[in-house]
C-alpha cells in the first residue's frame, strides 16, 4: 500500500473514482469558504502539495484527516463523503439539502427543470 503524509494512494479504479470526487469536494467546500491551500494546509501541520494531491484526487485522506477537513471547512466528514458520492440515494440527499432553504416557488422552479432534464437525457 502506498501513502503519505495527507493520505493514502488509490489503488483500485473504483477507489481512484472515489478519491478524485472526495477531492473535488474537498477543492468546492475550500473555496466555499474562501480559504487558500496554503490555509488548509497550515491548519492541517501538512505541505500545500499534499491538500493539492487530496484535491487532485491523487490520494484519498485518511478518516482522522478526513474529519480534520471537515473541522476546517465548517461541514461534517459525511458532507464530503456525500458530495464525493455517485450513488443515487446520497445525491438525493444533497439535492434536498439545496432545496431546503429556498422559496416554495424556487423550489417549484428547479423541480419542474430537473424532470425536464431527466426526461430528455433519458431519450435515445
Amino acid at each position: 500500500m502506498n501513502g503519505s503524509k495527507a493520505g493514502r494512494v488509490a489503488t483500485s479504479s473504483e477507489e481512484t473514482e472515489l478519491a478524485i470526487r472526495v477531492g473535488k469536494a474537498i477543492a468546492q467546500r475550500r473555496t466555499e469558504a474562501n480559504l487558500t491551500q496554503e490555509q488548509v494546509a497550515e491548519k492541517l501541520g501538512i505541505g500545500t502539495e499534499a491538500v493539492s494531491r487530496m484535491e487532485r484526487g491523487t490520494v484519498m485522506p485518511t478518516v482522522a484527516r478526513l474529519v480534520r477537513l471537515a473541522e476546517i471547512l465548517s461541514c461534517g466528514a459525511d458532507d464530503l463523503l456525500m458530495d464525493g458520492s455517485n450513488r443515487a440515494s446520497d445525491q438525493a440527499k444533497l439535492i434536498a439539502q439545496l432545496l431546503e432553504d429556498l422559496t416554495q416557488n424556487d423550489r417549484d422552479l428547479l423541480l419542474e427543470l430537473l424532470r425536464k432534464m431527466s426526461s430528455r437525457l433519458k431519450q435515445p
